[in-house]
């Protein structure tokens, strides 16, 4: 990008994050997000997801302040226009999500790294899986499923031991959590064009939540889930740091 002129820092409410604020306005001024050039996310990778939710269409520069820190660059303060000016950018599309619960109540949210849906009761769900109208499977029993974006097969998806997908492979991650039967079902990779429904079998029996990126539903009778290209996401990454290759590292690690 551009070098900026108008950055907006955003940080967390960790000590970390806010001790790193003062110190970067305070070097390089702030400015409201209406009249910024970037937005500089201090956090970690919640705090990053929160900030890509609000949806200003500003491209957004994270700092680790936080923990994982997997969509986040290193903690430097010094020469920051420089950085921002040498960025890489990423552009990721979300997942939307449509969800029904048991009282005819329907919820929509946009997940940018995945939607999971979590047994939440003692038995385990009971799911039908149906693709583009299609039904796939009648019944999974599993702790749960997620759908992953390839910006977040490296999070939940990843920890359920679904596949890492590559940025800008225009496809889907359908994971397991704990699957019981089919016995052996290891999931699937669908193409983003995918729309995918979950209807919970014995919702009253077996309750079910429905999860975007830790946005919580509950209790759900029906998801439906697509990919919705209207809505963009912008990261920047330092130069040989970028989406593309933090994918691939994380395959060899």
């Amino acid at each position: 990008m551009n070098r900026p002129n108008h950055i907006h820092f955003a940080a967390s409410n960790s000590e970390i994050a806010q001790e790193a604020l003062v110190e970067l306005t305070g070097r390089y001024g702030q400015v409201p997000r209406y009249a910024a050039d970037v937005i500089v996310a201090l956090g970690g990778d919640g705090f990053m997801l929160q900030t890509l939710h609000a949806g200003t269409g500003l491209p957004v520069y994270g700092m680790n302040r936080g923990t994982v820190g997997f969509l986040m660059n290193d903690y430097a303060p010094d020469e920051l226009p420089d950085r921002l000016a040498a960025a890489e950018e990423a552009v990721i599309h979300p997942l939307a999500m449509r969800a029904v619960t048991v009282d005819g109540v329907v919820h929509e949210e946009l997940a940018i790294n995945e939607v999971a849906l979590l047994r939440a009761g003692p038995q385990a769900a009971k799911l039908k899986i149906s693709i583009n109208g299609k039904v796939r499977m009648d019944e999974l029993v599993c702790d749960g499923a997620i759908l992953s974006t390839p910006a977040g097969s490296t999070a939940y998806n990843y920890s359920a031991y679904g596949p890492i997908l590559p940025i800008g492979s225009e496809v889907l991650a359908l994971t397991g959590i704990a699957s019981f039967r089919p016995r052996r079902w290891r999931g699937a990779i669908l193409p983003a064009s995918a729309v995918v429904r979950f209807d919970v079998l014995e919702p009253d029996k077996r309750p079910v939540m429905a999860d975007a990126d830790s946005r919580s539903v509950k209790p759900v009778k029906s998801v439906e889930i697509r990919s919705e290209p209207k809505v963009a996401h912008r990261i920047l990454f330092d130069p040989g740091h970028g989406l593309e290759e933090r994918l691939m590292r994380e395959q060899f690690a």
